[in-house]
């Protein structure tokens, strides 16, 4: 409870009983979430402002405490009021401006140990707890922010979105040329490019000629084969499998360096 312990210091010579710690918990947690005390009673006074101290006079009735409270933006106004019944608080709050109402009721004895009041360090338990009573009971249901958690940056975000390989890449927009030739070196992109039927990946089961092993200069099926296929006849980013040879002395292998078992078998 970061900078509730000032708070318990400073209040100490009015605190004289659980309920009175169990209200500066509750003080605290609302100073946490953006609210700021106006002052003590239904109506305001003289000469109000908000602070993040507890008013003058706000242990006067031990039987009811009566707080008011102000955003730090001026947008939400509450009024407070926590009634003991028994060994029970009860805190109900009104937003004047919604007419909004929320309600939460806490056993004293579970977040407050009464023989510590003099030893902040001792005095609080399951404050875990406490805080996501206030956060569930009046912050969220008054509509007010929770506290803002620590966020990632955007990079890292980003970094962790690329690593997902169950992720689907995005659509390329219209117009937009795929890559042609994706990067052979990539040991981990293996089998990637099945999973992409606009074939915007490498690493597909299927072997394309045109984008095994390091790309060939001058073959572009984009631009068409002279005599056979006209320029944009294989759409932007497509796997092309040609069906005759591209050009003489064109490097790969030769289908008869590796003949299949019994090749000089007439019926194979």
């Amino acid at each position: 409870m970061a900078g509730m312990e000032p708070l318990y210091a400073w209040a100490r010579a009015a605190i004289s009983r659980p309920q009175d710690a169990l209200i500066c918990g509750v003080h605290w947690e609302l100073v946490r979430h953006g609210y700021r005390c106006l002052g003590a009673g239904d109506q305001p006074g003289p000469d109000e402002r908000k602070s993040e101290l507890l008013p003058t006079g706000w242990e006067a009735n031990k039987e009811v405490y009566t707080l008011r409270y102000k955003s730090t933006d001026d947008a939400r106004e509450l009024l407070l009021k926590a009634i003991m019944m028994e060994n029970s608080m009860i805190l109900n709050v009104m937003d004047r401006g919604s007419q909004k109402v929320a309600d939460v009721t806490l056993a004293v004895a579970d977040y407050i140990n009464p023989e510590h009041l003099d030893d902040f360090h001792k005095v609080y338990k399951n404050t875990e707890e406490l805080r996501t009573r206030i956060t569930s009971g009046i912050i969220v249901p008054l509509g007010g922010s929770t506290e803002k958690a620590e966020k990632e940056p955007d990079s890292k975000r980003d970094l962790l979105r690329d690593d997902d390989p169950l992720r689907i890449p995005p659509r390329l927009p219209v117009g937009t040329r795929a890559p042609s030739r994706p990067s052979p070196l990539d040991p981990f992109a293996v089998g990637g490019e099945d999973l992409d039927p606009f074939g915007g990946r490498s690493g597909g089961m299927i072997v394309d000629p045109l984008r095994s092993g390091v790309p060939q200069p001058g073959i572009d099926p984009l631009s068409g084969i002279p005599g056979r296929l006209p320029p944009g006849a294989v759409p932007p980013g497509a796997r092309f499998d040609p069906f005759s040879p591209l050009g003489a002395g064109r490097p790969g292998p030769d289908p008869d360096h590796l003949p299949p078992p019994g090749y000089d078998d007439m019926f194979m």
